[in-house]
């Protein structure tokens, strides 16, 4: 019996010690400035990153610059960060052109800085 009543409690240290992990992974937000260079102006690309930025629930903003660059910054979960990353580097709008995506800044954190995605003039 005393073993039984060990086996039980170890379970569920093990459980909550699980829980615990899986709650600070839950909670981890990666955050990452971009600039996206080539023919990303005046071919739907900030609005088509604003679609795929809420698609893959991330937070963030992103306009046109003075240098015909479209910079901004992502915030959520470390493999929908990966994902967008990808898609500003890869894919972008139907009739954009990527000649590079730049990274900066990447921190992670526990708290979202944004409550959404936002193109901003």
């Amino acid at each position: 019996m005393v073993v039984k009543v060990c086996l039980f409690l170890a379970i569920i240290v093990c459980l909550c010690l699980l829980q615990e992990n899986m709650s600070s992974a839950e909670q981890k937000v990666v955050s990452v400035d971009f600039e996206v260079f080539g023919r990303v102006q005046g071919v739907f690309f900030r609005k088509n990153t604003e679609k795929e930025a809420k698609t893959l629930g991330l937070k963030g903003w992103c306009m046109n610059t003075s240098h015909n660059t479209v910079k901004g910054v992502i915030e959520g979960a470390p493999e929908p960060i990966k994902k967008m990353k990808h898609w500003l580097q890869e894919v972008g709008s139907p009739s954009s052109r990527i000649d590079k995506a730049v990274f900066t800044n990447e921190q992670t954190g526990n708290k979202h800085k944004f409550s959404s995605f936002q193109i901003k003039k």
